[in-house]
């Protein structure tokens, strides 16, 4: 017997999950949240949800808030179940499902307006985003600001009327000043290096094209605590709303299947008070950047080096990519050897440690995670989970064999067969030019450095252009497999 997900049959729930210890009427709003997606209900959502329990913190529920047509779908699925997710956390020896609460409303697009007023109300006193690497309108070249993009160019033209995230962010804060309010803090939650410092610039950047006054009021007024955020969280398939059902007897429209490992890193800087985060596990530092740049050349650099040779061997789930045993020795050769030597010194932590404990995650068979979810946004990801490491071992006058094939290997993947000829499905916003220039580098090898915004000064560097060239003709001569194994042999640019 299954139960449909909703406040009215929680208690039919628990009989084969945890329900919430808390009372939804006893949670008021206290954080906004633009991009209720997989990760955020995995992961701050969760550690509220276990704050609520403890009955801590009870007005710091989340609204969420949506600006994508994605988004008002989202709404639709969690409004039909009382904004309630089953969360399921899948280990090697166990698994567990748990129905979670914290949101108790959620505003999406096109209500621009309610939105506004959300964030205009004094009771929001933190906004945070988890709206992917790519949203913060940053060219990938240059790390800035990108003033031209054509979203920004709209929003700045009708700041009244903004369709941004960030342009509702400005607008709700002019609000909260007419009105006397204090501002909210902003609270990024995404991959990105120095993440705080990147949403103020975007908030700020946009802000100066049509109120320089108002972009300097924010950046004297307005916090953005930089913040290091990881749990492996696959995206939701019907796969995942079977097992729900079948194994824990809920119909949930959109549960998350996550890790069970779970971290939390962030800068306490929060001027209008804040849940007490440390009580449930996160870790609160000075400074944030050490073990951000940890995980995002060891975690999500990882991700990135397997995803691709796995696709064009035919490989679906991550732990079947860790279990062949060459893309496997690849990922260990590539972190020990490149990556590692070129990631700073983290307080209290070993990054063997890390790497193995990465590792091992990855293998983790019951999480479901798949190649293509890593494969995916490529043109945001490489210049932030695997250039910056290039770019540092270059500067060192390091080799960078293991590096520049990943590069390459991304290349080969857009020239859209894998090895066996089994055409290769794309998610990326740049899908058009990556797949153009990948198939003219079969004349030219160097025409895909060519894209600037994504290598930028490091498509120059002599040496990674002769390693990147050696690799790609390695690849188009031997294949994938062989290609790594040449470079295991040490073989590869010989």
């Amino acid at each position: 017997m299954t139960v449909k997900l909703s406040l009215a049959t929680l208690k039919d729930a628990a009989a084969k999950a945890a329900i919430p210890a808390y009372a939804r009427e006893s949670l008021t709003p206290g954080i906004l949240h633009f991009g209720v997606g997989n990760f955020h209900r995995a992961h701050q959502a969760i550690y509220l949800h276990e704050l609520f329990n403890r009955g801590k913190n009870l007005d710091f529920a989340i609204i969420g808030a949506g600006v994508l047509p994605s988004d008002a779908k989202m709404k639709e699925k969690l409004a039909a179940q009382d904004y309630l997710t089953t969360v399921v956390e899948q280990d090697v020896a166990k698994s567990a499902a748990t129905v979670t609460g914290p949101m108790v409303d959620f505003i999406a697009a096109p209500e621009f307006e309610a939105i506004i007023a959300k964030l205009a109300d004094p009771a929001i006193r933190i906004v945070s985003l988890t709206i992917t690497e790519g949203g913060y309108f940053i060219d990938p070249a240059t790390g800035r600001f990108d003033p031209k993009h054509p979203a920004i160019m709209a929003d700045a033209t009708h700041p009244d009327q903004p369709k941004t995230v960030f342009g509702l962010i400005i607008a709700g804060l002019k609000r909260r000043r007419a009105a006397g309010h204090p501002p909210f803090t902003v609270m990024c939650c995404d991959n990105i290096p120095g993440n705080g410092e990147v949403t103020e610039a975007t908030v700020t950047g946009l802000a100066k094209l049509s109120d320089p006054d108002f972009a300097h009021w924010v950046h004297k007024n307005v916090a953005f605590p930089n913040a290091m955020v990881d749990r492996i969280t696959p995206a939701t398939g019907e796969r995942e709303v079977a097992i729900t059902r079948d194994t824990y007897g809920i119909e949930d429209q959109w549960p998350v299947f996550c890790e069970e490992f779970k971290q939390w890193v962030l800068e306490d800087r929060f001027p209008q008070g804040r849940p007490a985060f440390e009580e449930v596990g996160v870790t609160f530092v000075p400074d944030v950047a050490p073990y951000e740049l940890m995980k995002l050349r060891i975690l999500n650099g990882g991700h990135a080096a397997i995803a691709y040779p796995a696709t064009l061997m035919d490989i679906h789930f991550v732990h079947e990519a860790m279990e062949n045993p060459l893309i496997r020795a690849f990922l260990s050769k590539l972190t020990h050897e490149e990556i590692i030597p070129v990631v700073p010194p983290v307080p209290n932590t070993s990054l063997q440690d890390y790497a193995a404990l990465i590792e091992a995650r990855f293998s983790n068979p019951k999480i479901g995670d798949t190649i293509p979810r890593l494969a995916q946004d490529g043109s945001n990801r490489q210049p932030k989970f695997i250039l910056p490491s290039t770019a540092d071992r270059l500067a060192k006058g390091l080799d960078v064999k293991g590096l520049a094939l990943v590069s390459a290997l991304w290349c080969r993947y857009f020239e859209g067969l894998s090895d066996s000829g089994k055409a290769i499905v794309f998610n990326d916003a740049s899908t058009e030019r990556l797949q153009k220039t990948a198939l003219e580098s079969r004349d030219d090898p160097l025409a895909f450095l060519a894209l600037d915004d994504i290598f930028g000064t490091v498509g120059q560097k002599p040496l990674f252009r002769q390693r990147f060239t050696q690799a790609l003709t390695s690849l188009r001569t031997h294949g994938t497999a062989q290609t790594l194994q040449r470079y295991l042999d040490g073989a590869l640019g010989k």
